[in-house]
């Protein structure tokens, strides 16, 4: 009977000793089994050392009741009491693995494997795990003794004996010998196959990188010859399939004692869909030949492990060169960082905060830096050429080619990370990177690592603490050393030699790297405040612009205008302080020519950027118009008006046009815009009320400065094509019409020269050479074109129109809308407008082949010499000519009747008739993408190149980055134009079904 007191002093001595659940504790404890240690202080002690007491309890008890006899029993608990190397080793792993513990419990005289305890073996090699598989005659008895070496592994990672990079080297060399007794057996069970060929099998990935974790995919590739020279190769290379097949199913295949791990050969030539065994001469070739970058990425690991050594060697010796050249390679850095993003991008969404390996900061950054380092650096620095991932960063970082420091924060929390990985795989020896859901699993976890005041809380801490530190410095890591080159450092820090510096900015796509060393020297060197906050911002902002088309014009702008704002006491606070400002700036200085020019010429508008700047969301034109409005009542004179209307015309073309590339390239917190069409009208109706109020502005400025505040005629500016449908672009001229009505008692004669005296005015100040970006007013589509008047009265107009108008300028009114001055004339004009532009009795057959005549022959005599008609964004096949005039002859023909149609912008009268039925949904769709694409290539020509353009560009760069603003990586210029001309064609075909009825 227990005594009283009893069970309460032995119930909190177990919750002291970290077990969570006491009561089944106390039971086990008092088990036949443990009877007579149940009180042993030792027991108690060594138990609550482990990483969880209760499954460590448990454990034994099974290994217990598994003895065959009671002197065995005796013998085990004899030797846990007394011997202090096996009593931590067994319950270590005991209380780290169930799934150890169950192999115990099967096989329960393999804890002798733990008893001894002598030099050689502490760290065990290849030869060593061979000797413990040597007796295995079978995939069964293979995985007993695979179990049996991963046991004396896991014992010596659990006490502390071996460090993570040593328990990772031990794995890879447990998995070379098993791999070589799976050939063996697989030779054994096929010796004619084993005769006829030479196979050598090369481990890949974390095997081949000497850094395997307790349960991974071990990835390798097969190379076979032919057993004697000038043999059957076709046969032997069937022999070789046939073994390696039936050694991965050897290794792979699941017994009455489970599987080991599968074995993938999924980084060969062609993956899956490439032969499983290849010669050497046919690997040579498709890596010459065919092989992408993350192929020669993959190659860095490459090692020999099993079969034909000498064909092995032959193997990594020939591609070998072939790796070290992968940094040549067009878009190499643009390329690896593009397969990380597609990694993380593939995480379920409910499994990236858990995900160690993929996900942000976690194991996959710090390795994919490192190996991108490599690559870049190995072909001139041999030290730099290992598979293992710790082993590549220290001696980075003796080279100077990573800091010191940032190598010394990465290889602390990459260890932390591994460790992690390695315990929550140990538990049920299962291949996973998940952190676990359940507190069990995360007290164990932590437990295991060291942590045991509050494991739970401890270990999220610190998690959060590394993955937050390679989140900071992965990227970081590549561009870091750049400055380090230029700027002064601590006695003893090795520096990136020139020669390594101008190799990393070639791979990043710097086409003048010692113009680029100059300016992050003029940046960062020097011990100012100013220079400390450049080298802190400068390694972010160079993988930014590494992302662009033109990383070189990218860090030329950013010089510039740090040199204009440097002593101002807001902008580096503002790049430094505020996250988006930064990678903002980056984004639009690299995007080409336009904004960049923008900003130069008042570089303050860099605070627009910020997340206090106002932000860069289009402002409405009442509220631009306002804000001219009072700017000009403070000129003294209309010039001077002008000059601050200009100038706000600029900041707010800065403010569409960064907006617009931001919205385009996607920062890290917002991708990019996958419906371009809101971009689109985002920017045509920014531009177009910007234009209004610049007009607004500079009429008022012009009347102020000749005739005080009233003219003496009504005067209004009615928008045309592009302008008044809301839809300019960068590069447009403002396409309008003058109206005016002498005031009553004026004189007709005066009325008209005021008229045309304001207008010429307005054109010469907003023309006028300055900083600020010309507006052109064009009324070529005035009555009579170029040899009309240039303002005509209202009843000019209704004259003209009623006597002698055009079918072409009733199409041309489609676009008319106020934009400024005299608002009641404009709204008269408009009703003038309307009867002929949406015609009670729609248009007859002759109005409707004369627009058809006029399209066709614009087709054949406006397209330019020497362009690419299916290219052409405006004149081409598909392009907006199509897409407008067939929109516009539905308005014609249906806009009286169809109160939608009754609209200035294209889009929402396509719209209109898609609701109306005029159209069907498919159809629309084709032009409506036709339309947008063709308008986003325009404003991306404009952009990229500084000046209007209504094809592509043929410089590489600009066309390159022309691709990036509508969403095409590095090397896709080809993919873009093959889309562009399949969108139009489609759209030329919907076109000609509505417009010319064919």
């Amino acid at each position: 009977m227990t005594a009283p007191g009893r069970r309460s002093s032995t119930f909190t001595r177990l919750l002291r000793h970290g077990f969570t659940d006491a009561s089944a504790a106390e039971r086990r404890l008092d088990s036949p089994e443990l009877a007579l240690v149940r009180d042993d202080p030792v027991l108690l002690e060594a138990l609550g050392a482990t990483a969880d007491p209760d499954l460590a309890l448990d454990g034994l008890v099974r290994l217990l009741e598994a003895q065959p006899a009671p002197a065995a029993r005796r013998e085990l608990l004899d030797t846990v009491i007394a011997a202090k190397p096996l009593r931590d080793r067994l319950l270590g792993v005991l209380g780290a693995s169930a799934a150890l513990g169950e192999h115990l419990a099967r096989h329960a005289g393999d804890w002798q494997a733990l008893v001894t305890y002598e030099p050689r073996d502490l760290h065990p090699g290849v030869e060593e795990f061979e000797r413990g598989l040597a007796g295995a005659d079978d995939p069964v008895a293979l995985r007993v003794a695979y179990r049996r070496c991963l046991l004396s592994i896991a014992a010596r990672d659990v006490c502390g004996t071996t460090g993570i990079a040593e328990t990772a080297a031990e794995l890879a060399d447990l998995a070379t010998a098993t791999l070589r007794a799976a050939l063996r057996i697989a030779g054994e069970e096929a010796p004619e196959d084993a005769a006829r060929c030479r196979l050598a099998v090369i481990a890949m990935g974390k095997c081949g990188g000497h850094e395997l974790n307790y349960v991974s995919d071990v990835d390798v590739i097969f190379v076979g010859e032919s057993a004697e020279e000038g043999g059957d190769e076709t046969e032997a290379l069937r022999a070789a399939t046939r073994l390696a097949a039936r050694m991965m199913r050897i290794c792979s295949e699941t017994t009455v004692e489970g599987s080991i791990w599968p074995v993938d050969a999924n980084l060969r030539p062609e993956g899956r869909n490439g032969p499983l065994v290849r010669t050497l001469s046919s690997h040579l070739a498709y890596y010459q030949r065919w092989a992408k970058t993350w192929e020669f990425q993959a190659l860095l690991k490459a090692r020999p492990v099993a079969g034909d050594a000498e064909l092995g060697a032959a193997y990594v010796e020939a591609l070998s060169p072939l790796v070290w050249q992968a940094a040549e390679r067009d878009n190499f850095v643009a390329d690896v960082q593009k397969m990380r993003r597609r990694v993380v991008a593939n995480i379920p969404v409910a499994e990236v905060e858990r995900e160690l390996k993929l996900g942000p900061g976690g194991l996959r950054d710090v390795e994919f830096a490192v190996q991108l380092l490599q690559l870049v650096h190995g072909r001139a620095d041999p030290s730099l050429r290992s598979g293992t991932t710790l082993d590549a960063l220290q001696a980075l970082a003796a080279g100077g080619y990573v800091g010191r420091a940032d190598a010394g924060r990465l290889d602390e929390a990459y260890r932390f990370l591994r460790f992690m990985e390695h315990r929550i795989q140990l538990y049920r020896l299962r291949r996973t990177h998940l952190l676990p859901e359940d507190d069990a699993g995360l007290r164990r976890l932590g437990r295991s690592l060291g942590l045991r005041a509050d494991p739970v809380a401890e270990l999220t801490r610190e998690w959060k603490r590394h993955t937050g530190v390679v989140r900071r410095l992965h990227e970081k890591l590549f561009y870091r050393p750049l400055l380090d080159a230029v700027a002064q450092l601590a006695p003893g820090e090795a520096r990136l030699s020139t020669e390594a510096a101008r190799e990393r900015l070639v791979a990043l796509g710097y086409a003048d790297p010692a113009a680029a060393l100059r300016h992050l020297e003029a940046l960062a060197s020097g011990v100012t405040r100013k220079a400390a906050i450049q080298r802190t911002l400068l390694p972010v902002l160079l993988g930014w612009f590494a992302d662009s088309a033109d990383p070189d014009a990218g860090l030329l702008n950013f010089r510039k205008v740090s040199d204009a704002l440097g002593k101002t006491p807001w902008y580096l606070r503002l790049l430094r302080d505020e996250g988006a400002a930064a990678e903002n700036l980056a984004r639009v200085l690299s995007a080409g020519r336009l904004a960049p020019d923008l900003l130069m010429r008042a570089p303050e508008a860099v605070a627009l950027l910020g997340d206090g700047g106002g932000g860069l969301g289009p402002r409405g034109r009442a509220q631009l118009e306002q804000e001219i409005l009072a700017a000009v009542g403070r000129a003294e004179s209309a010039e001077q008006g002008v000059t601050a209307a200009r100038g706000v015309r600029r900041r707010e073309l800065f403010r569409t046009a960064a907006a617009d590339i931001i919205g385009s390239y996607g920062t890290e917190a917002q991708p990019a815009e996958t419906d371009q069409g809101p971009l689109v009208d985002q920017v045509g109706g920014a531009v177009s009320d910007l234009t209004a109020a610049t007009l607004a502005g500079t009429l008022r400025a012009v009347v102020r400065g000749g005739w005080g505040d009233t003219l003496p005629t009504r005067f209004a500016v009615i928008g045309m094509g592009r302008f008044g449908g809301h839809e300019l672009g960068y590069g447009s001229d403002a396409d309008v019409l003058f109206v005016h009505e002498p005031r009553e008692g004026a004189d007709e004669r005066e009325a008209a020269d005021a008229a045309n005296r304001v207008v010429a005015e307005m054109r010469r100040l907003l023309q006028l050479p300055s900083a600020d970006p010309p507006l052109l007013i064009d009324a070529g589509l005035r009555p009579e074109g170029k040899s009309g008047p240039l303002v005509r009265t209202l009843t000019s107009y209704a004259a003209y129109y009623r006597r002698w108008s055009l079918v072409w300028e009733s199409q041309a009114l489609l676009r008319a809308e106020p934009v400024a001055g005299d608002e009641e004339l404009g709204r008269r004009f408009v009703e003038l407008a309307d009867p002929l532009r949406y015609p009670a009795a729609g248009l007859d057959e002759d109005a409707v082949r004369e627009i058809r005549r006029l399209k066709a022959r614009m087709e054949s005599e406006r397209l330019p010499r020497g362009a690419d008609p299916k290219l052409h964004t405006k004149l081409g096949p598909g392009g907006l000519s199509d897409v407008e005039w067939t929109v516009q002859l539905l308005q014609m023909r249906h806009g009286a009747e169809v109160a939608g149609l009754r609209t200035t912008r294209t889009r929402q009268a396509l719209a209109a008739a898609r609701t109306a039925g005029l159209v069907t949904e498919e159809d629309a769709a084709v032009l409506d993408e036709a339309w947008v694409l063709a308008t986003r290539v325009r404003n991306a020509v404009m952009l990229v190149r500084g000046r209007a353009g209504d094809t592509f560009p043929t410089e590489p760069r600009e066309l390159a980055a022309v691709g990036r603003y509508l969403g095409y990586g590095p090397g896709h210029v080809g993919d873009m134009l093959d889309a562009y001309r399949r969108t139009a064609r489609r759209a030329r075909t919907v076109m000609e079904t509505l417009f010319y009825g064919t």
